[in-house]
C-alpha cells in the first residue's frame, strides 16, 4: 500500500531569530522540499498541514519558514521533528518512481521470473544508486543502473537483468 505522506527531511535547528529551521533535505535535492507550499507534522498519529511562508537553499539544508513557528524558542522545540510531504506535492519525473514505493518489492530476474529477494533500501553509491536486497543467504549491493535494472513497477516488483554469479547462490 503506497503511503499518503513521505517522509522528506528532518529539522535539524533553528535559523536566526524568528522562528526559521534548518532542515535537512531526505529529497532528490534540496530544491524539492524548497519548492513544497505545504509539510506535514505527525503528531499523536495524525498528520497536521502547516503552509510553508519561505524556503530557501543552503547548502543540502532548506531554511524554512512555515505558519505557527515565530520565535527562536518554538523553532528550537521542533528539532529533530521529521517532515512529510503529501504524495500529491512531490514532484515526479514521468517514468520514475519514488523510493519509498519501491522499498520491500520483490526484485525479479526479467528473463526467468526468479525472485532474488526484496528491495530493503536505496542509497546513493559514487557513480550510482546503490539497491540493497535482501535475499535468503544476507544482503546483495545491486547498483541501479540501466545494464541491471530494467523496470521498475510499484505494483509488481524490480524486475532485473544481471550477470551470472551476481546472487552467490544462482545456479
Amino acid at each position: 500500500m503506497k503511503r499518503t505522506y513521505l517522509e522528506c527531511g528532518k529539522i535539524t535547528s533553528a535559523h536566526g531569530v524568528r522562528g526559521s529551521l534548518n532542515v535537512e533535505s531526505w529529497c532528490d535535492t534540496p530544491r524539492v522540499l524548497a519548492g513544497c507550499k505545504r509539510i506535514f507534522l505527525c503528531i499523536g498519529g495524525e498528520y497536521t498541514p502547516h503552509r510553508v511562508k519561505s524556503a530557501s537553499v543552503g547548502g543540502k539544508f532548506v531554511i524554512m519558514s512555515i505558519e505557527g513557528i515565530d520565535s527562536r524558542e518554538a523553532a528550537q522545540a521542533m528539532k529533530n521533528t521529521v517532515i512529510y510531504m503529501h504524495r500529491d506535492d512531490v514532484p515526479v519525473k514521468k517514468g520514475a518512481a519514488l523510493i519509498a514505493d519501491m522499498i520491500g518489492l520483490p526484485v525479479i530476474d526479467i528473463d526467468s521470473g526468479r525472485v532474488y529477494g526484496r528491495l530493503k533500501e536505496v542509497n546513493d553509491g559514487v557513480a550510482s544508486k546503490l539497491y540493497t536486497v535482501t535475499t535468503d543467504s544476507g544482503e546483495v549491493l545491486l547498483p541501479g543502473v540501466p545494464e541491471f535494472i530494467k523496470e521498475i513497477d510499484t505494483d509488481r516488483g524490480i524486475f532485473v537483468r544481471v550477470i551470472p554469479g551476481f546472487f552467490e547462490d544462482e545456479i
